[in-house]
């Protein structure tokens, strides 16, 4: 099983297919960060429903933008900024600014080593 350090603790990386667990119907998402068992639970893509005969390469993006979709929820949980951001509207919770720090990471991460900044 891979672990991933997150702010010195460690999530570990699950991969189970959409069948084996209710969470991906209940949350309408193909993963999802357990904070309470430090750990990221990836659906299987290809057991996702619409996904069965989708592209290899379209399959695995989708897999590491889930990823690093939850990889952000852990990295503001574990700062405490998740339950401390509910005075301004919870705006460490919200799924479009997750969203934006996961699909532009990898772009600001390219910048900054483009820029010797790391």
């Amino acid at each position: 099983m891979k672990t991933v350090d997150i702010l010195g603790t460690p999530y570990n990386l699950v991969t189970k297919d959409y069948s084996e667990d209710p969470m991906f119907e209940q949350y309408g998402s193909g993963a999802y960060c357990d904070n309470s068992a430090n750990a990221f639970v990836l659906c299987n893509i290809v057991t996702y429903p619409g996904w069965e005969q989708a592209d290899p390469r379209d399959i695995t993006n989708q897999e590491k933008e889930l990823l690093r979709h939850e990889i952000v929820h852990a990295f503001l949980f574990q700062s405490g900024l998740s339950a401390n951001s509910n005075a301004t509207d919870a705006w460490a919770t919200n799924e479009e600014m997750v969203d934006w720090i996961a699909l532009q990471g990898p772009k600001i991460y390219k910048a900054w080593k483009e820029a010797c900044a790391l």
